[in-house]
């Protein structure tokens, strides 16, 4: 039996990121799989050459676009597999034209998204940013001069947007005992009961969480969504997180608000990435600033090009893919 032919539209030092050896010989063993040559760069001029003939293809971080050009000389792809999050880059209008199945290794991702966000929420609510470099210098239990450390056991907390994310962040926080509020326009009030949250509009959601954490995805509609008026509505000692994209808060009313000293935000990330010299994020009070690497790293990574094989098995095994992605959800994804 022919086995399918699937294109590796993956540079060599990504490859090494995202796909063991395990992952290597499922590959070797279900399809003819055409890796880049030479240096293992993948530049359109060479996925041009893979995708000749190809009836897959796995694209990942650093892949080219597939544009019409690329799509042209690939009349028998009808699956193309990512092996990382958002696809927004690498597919055109002639993709969804040609009914190309395109799936995304985001649903993974998000898990590791999710504990890196929760854990932030336990450390937030200890209060462990302020805490520890006064431990560190000998001054031990003097809580009177931080802000109130509590437990997240009991808090009230606010996830923006039912996205793979968001929703894997309510999984999670059900094992803590705490009360989940959801504002998503997309998610009806049933659907919310059934994920194990209350539906409430944003605004509310602002003014009684303990914690908000941002979810959402990067669209006209979600841009500067976190203002001035809304982190003024957040409890005194509340904590602010975003793991989603850096456009969907006013940066500059998060700095003003952060000189208050009123409430701590940890920003995995901002807009642009990174702040560029000089920005007021730097040295800004009360904020954790990390370098956008909430996802998947590390180890974790193998798991993005396994998942990737996985949907290339399934499609050409006849199963429905694990992560699709669909046209009509482009405009409310990441």
């Amino acid at each position: 039996m022919t086995k399918p032919v699937v294109a590796i539209l993956i540079d060599s030092s990504t490859q090494r990121e995202v796909l063991d050896q395990t992952t290597r010989d499922a590959l070797e063993k279900n399809f003819t799989a055409l890796w880049p040559a030479g240096d293992g760069r993948v530049t359109p001029e060479v996925a041009t050459g893979l995708l000749d003939g190809a009836e897959g293809c796995m694209t990942g971080w650093g892949s080219p676009a597939l544009d019409g050009k690329l799509l042209a000389v690939a009349p028998k792809l009808k699956i193309m597999a990512h092996s990382a999050g958002t696809v927004k880059p690498f597919v055109c209008d002639e993709t969804w034209k040609r009914g190309i199945v395109v799936t995304s290794a985001a649903g993974v991702i998000a898990v590791d998204v999710a504990h890196f966000a929760v854990g932030l929420m336990v450390v937030g609510r200890k209060n462990m940013m302020e805490i520890s470099p006064q431990t560190g210098v000998g001054e031990w239990g003097k809580e009177h001069r931080h802000r109130k450390s509590d437990d997240l056991r009991g808090s009230t907390v606010g996830i923006v947007a039912a996205s793979h994310v968001g929703r894997c962040v309510i999984s999670l926080l059900r094992h803590f005992e705490v009360r989940i509020l959801l504002a998503d326009p997309f998610v009806t009030a049933e659907r919310a009961r059934e994920l194990g949250a209350e539906k409430v509009e944003l605004d509310d959601l602002f003014r009684e969480s303990d914690i908000v954490s941002i979810h959402a995805p990067s669209i006209d509609s979600t841009k500067h969504m976190v203002d001035a008026r809304r982190l003024g509505m957040m409890k005194d000692g509340a904590t602010f997180i975003n793991t989603s994209r850096g456009s969907l808060v006013d940066e500059g009313a998060l700095v003003a608000e952060l000189n208050r000293k009123r409430i701590w935000a940890f920003l995995d990330v901002t807009d642009p990435e990174p702040p560029p010299k000089g920005s007021p994020l730097y040295g800004c009070p009360n904020l954790t600033l990390t370098p956008h690497f909430a996802g998947s790293i590390g180890r974790a990574r193998k798991r993005l090009g396994a998942t990737a094989t996985e949907e290339l098995k399934r499609f050409f095994g006849g199963e429905k893919p694990l992560y699709p992605v669909t046209r009509d959800i482009m405009d409310r994804s990441a």
